[in-house]
């Protein structure tokens, strides 16, 4: 009998990669390990997955000279395309210079090797490179790199270790003004859709609090605008819901730097923690609203605005449980800066 212990964490990578990993025969192999870390004999194995019990040993002891490695590696070599050997060059003109269209990267592809494909090969190719359509994203054009990077070395990311071994509370704060209007967004369809739109004279307003370690949202709600009173009021709520030492990150909104607000935060022992100017993508909890936005308002109609109202209530209510899995990812205190 052959000795083959899988550990809890491959057997995890085994149970995800048996159904998700691109290449069919390596799917095959996950599924063989799999079942072997459940029963013993090759023969039981090679019944459930109709191979034979030789090729099922071939399988574990592939597992056993380089584990979970060895299983994703695909040997097979298949028709190489002639625009691999202009690759570097086509890598960095497109680098440079990415394109809108697949018949755009055809053009350009052409001019740079004199080979010409039909768009569906240009677009195989580009996949296979690497590259897929990816939808342009907007950053402030005033945002000081180097002082973003400061700031989320030496002040943000020591607090949110203290965060991760359970010796301080860390919230990002920030509002979200929900417009009763139509939010657009992108629909695989066979003809255009459209979503009615109410006028957009109704805003509901959230100032909402994340709390790394727990993934806790705290929140105050509001038809008006956000002022500091409510941000006194959210202070207030994150003081009363923990014993630690508490920061809070926040951007530089004026009502957030008034004398209230500070005297406040002081008083009750609240580290504030100022974000530099322009610089959203360091505040984790702008990833909650763009969560919510997806989750209950793009491509959706409210007749009213109280039914609107609900709807965000009801998805910021459901983030606790409900939506907890999903939001592991979104919420990850990773952040993005850019060169």
């Amino acid at each position: 009998m052959l000795s083959v212990h899988i550990s809890e964490t491959d057997r995890e990578n085994l149970q995800y990669w048996r159904y998700n990993h691109p290449h069919p025969r390596v799917q095959q192999r996950m599924e063989v390990l799999w079942l072997r870390s459940i029963t013993d004999s090759p023969e039981t194995i090679a019944a459930f997955t109709n191979l034979t019990s030789a090729t099922v040993r071939n399988y574990l002891h592939l597992y056993l000279d380089g584990g979970m490695d060895a299983l994703k590696r695909v040997n097979w070599v298949g028709p190489t395309s002639t625009l691999e050997e202009h690759h570097a060059t086509i890598e960095e003109e497109l680098r440079q210079r990415p394109p809108a269209t697949l018949a755009e990267a055809s053009e350009r592809i052409f001019k740079i090797t004199g080979i010409r494909r039909s768009r569906e090969r240009v677009r195989q190719y580009l996949h296979k490179i690497g590259m897929k359509p990816r939808k342009v994203a907007a950053i402030p054009a005033k945002a000081d790199i180097a002082k973003q990077e400061e700031f989320k070395t030496k002040q943000l990311e020591p607090r949110l270790e203290e965060a991760r071994i359970g010796k301080r509370s860390v919230f990002f704060v920030d509002a979200a003004h929900f417009v009763h209007s139509a939010f657009l967004g992108v629909l695989w369809c066979f003809v255009r859709m459209f979503v009615r739109s109410p006028s957009g004279r109704n805003r509901f307003s959230v100032l909402g609090a994340w709390e790394v370690a727990t993934q806790t949202l705290h929140t105050v709600t509001t038809d008006a605008y956000v002022t500091a009173t409510t941000v006194v009021s959210l202070l207030l709520q994150l003081h009363a819901s923990t014993h630690l030492p508490i920061t809070v990150v926040m951007d530089n909104a004026r009502y957030q730097h008034c004398r209230l607000v500070m005297t406040t935060a002081a008083t009750l022992g609240i580290e504030l923690l100022f974000l530099p100017p322009y610089s959203p993508n360091l505040n984790l909890i702008e990833r909650l609203w763009k969560f919510t936005k997806r989750k209950v308002l793009y491509d959706k109609y409210y007749e009213n605005y109280d039914a609107f109202k609900t709807a965000i209530r009801s998805c910021l209510t459901k983030v606790p449980l409900e939506y907890r899995q999903e939001l592991i990812s979104w919420m990850a205190p990773s952040f993005q800066t850019f060169s």
